[in-house]
């Protein structure tokens, strides 16, 4: 297994500035990336990465908290299957975990983790599956961020766009009945939303795209081996964007399908 190297270039510098609120997304693909022979484990990098990016808050999606077939493939390799959930393996020391399952399979089950170097309240989860072939949830973990209350809510929408449009319907509905109207809010994840058509109906609910001051285009964070789509994102209330940055290299693209998307916030 090639272990990770981050790369100074490939980061941004570490976090100096109390005001700024860096958060960071990632579909970690279940920590497993190949088929048959070629299969190779990645969630031991994948911890090196997490930690690198050197976030406030880990928005991740396909997070396993077991497979039994996955730990058995892997059991013989030198860094075999952790004995833990994935979301707490990857968690750097310090953070709390917050971690929901939306999908259950034949032989484990997967679903969104915030990791928060912050306090975290009460988790709440809302499923907001929109057909028995895809299993997709809401994750809602209230934090505390130097003296204020940010909700934070894992999003990992599905595969057609109509399903998409009525996740973020039910999105609307479960914001309007647990998120209070005057505190800050981060919505984040894997939207899937190939054909950028999902911005009007999130601005609807108050929520603006994070994009960096002067950006021509949003960031693009798939595939991970030459990404040409914006799948990965932030949408904020009360926040805006300072800065946003995609990590890239060839060992950024092994870990997982997609690019991790890193962004540093601040109360508007």
């Amino acid at each position: 297994m090639t272990r990770f190297q981050p790369r100074q270039s490939s980061l941004l510098p570490p976090q100096t500035d109390m005001a700024a609120l860096r958060v960071a997304t990632y579909n970690i693909h279940k920590g497993v990336r190949g088929f048959g022979p070629r299969k190779r484990l990645e969630i031991h990098n994948l911890g090196l990465a997490v930690e690198a990016l050197d976030a406030d808050f880990v928005f991740l999606q396909e997070v396993r908290l077991f497979h039994t077939r996955e730990a058995m493939h892997f059991e013989r390799t030198h860094f075999g299957w952790p004995a833990q959930g994935q979301a707490r393996f990857l968690a750097p020391e310090g953070y709390d975990v917050a971690y929901r399952t939306n999908a259950v399979t034949r032989h484990g089950e997967h679903g969104n983790a915030l990791l928060s170097r912050w306090p975290i309240g009460d988790i709440g989860h809302h499923d907001v599956s929109d057909h028995r072939f895809e299993q997709r949830g809401l994750l809602h973990v209230p934090t505390e961020w130097n003296g204020l209350r940010v909700h934070a809510v894992v999003v990992h929408l599905g595969l057609v766009h109509a399903s998409r449009v009525r996740q973020v319907q039910r999105l609307a509905d479960f914001i309007t009945a647990q998120v209070p109207p005057n505190e800050l809010l981060i919505v984040a994840g894997d939207f899937n939303d190939w054909g950028e058509k999902l911005d009007p109906a999130m601005a609807s609910m108050g929520l603006r795209r994070a994009c960096a001051p002067g950006a021509a285009a949003p960031p693009m964070t798939f595939p991970s081996l030459m990404p040409v789509f914006a799948l990965d994102r932030f949408y904020l209330r009360g926040l805006q964007c300072r800065s946003t940055m995609v990590p890239r290299g060839m060992t950024w693209a092994r870990m997982s399908d997609h690019l991790p998307l890193v962004a540093e916030l601040e109360p508007e």
